[in-house]
């Protein structure tokens, strides 16, 4: 059994790449996730949301992952997601702006504070239903470092006007 912190990730696309687009880029971004040494401990379905703040890009597809990431700092899996995202043709232009892959770090451990560019947990991840509804599927019972709530909790207090449809899984989830 690893002892190593449980690491979660939120994992967003609403432009197509390449040809691909929605859940398949979310599975393609996945099997990438592996391939850098990040293996998924689990997996959540994939969801469909509109953008936050509202706008009007095209629906966006979330899932989260617990990912095993070794002894790697917040530093360390910051640069290996950032180097995925632009495989996947991500250009940071605009805050908020459409994405053709989105991987952002949510927690690590009990890791709480700014490390470079990555503030941990994640500043809005309790204020984000297309975070939270997949997170709560695969640590319903993880507790917010700094807000001492569990995702449950968070979920409960969840402002309104964030549809989420849960769309389906993983093909070949662990």
């Amino acid at each position: 059994m690893s002892h190593a912190p449980r690491t979660f990730i939120a994992l967003g696309s609403n432009l197509p790449y390449r040809g691909v687009a929605g859940a398949a880029l979310l599975a393609q971004a996945v099997a990438a996730l592996k391939q850098a040494g990040l293996a998924p401990r689990a997996l959540s379905g994939i969801w469909e949301t509109a953008a936050q703040p509202p706008s009007d890009q095209p629906a966006y597809f979330n899932a989260c992952a617990e990912l095993d990431c070794g002894t790697d700092t917040p530093q360390q899996l910051y640069a290996a997601l950032r180097a995925i995202e632009v495989r996947f043709g991500r250009e940071r232009r605009e805050r908020w702006g459409a994405r053709t892959l989105d991987l952002d770090i949510l927690a690590m451990g009990a890791e709480a504070g700014t490390f470079d560019e990555i503030t941990l947990p994640h500043p809005r991840l309790q204020d984000r239903a297309f975070v939270l509804f997949p997170l709560a599927e695969i640590a319903p019972e993880w507790r917010h470092p700094r807000l001492g709530k569990t995702v449950a909790d968070l979920l409960r207090e969840l402002p309104p006007g964030q549809p989420a449809v849960r769309i389906g899984a993983f093909s070949g989830s662990p």
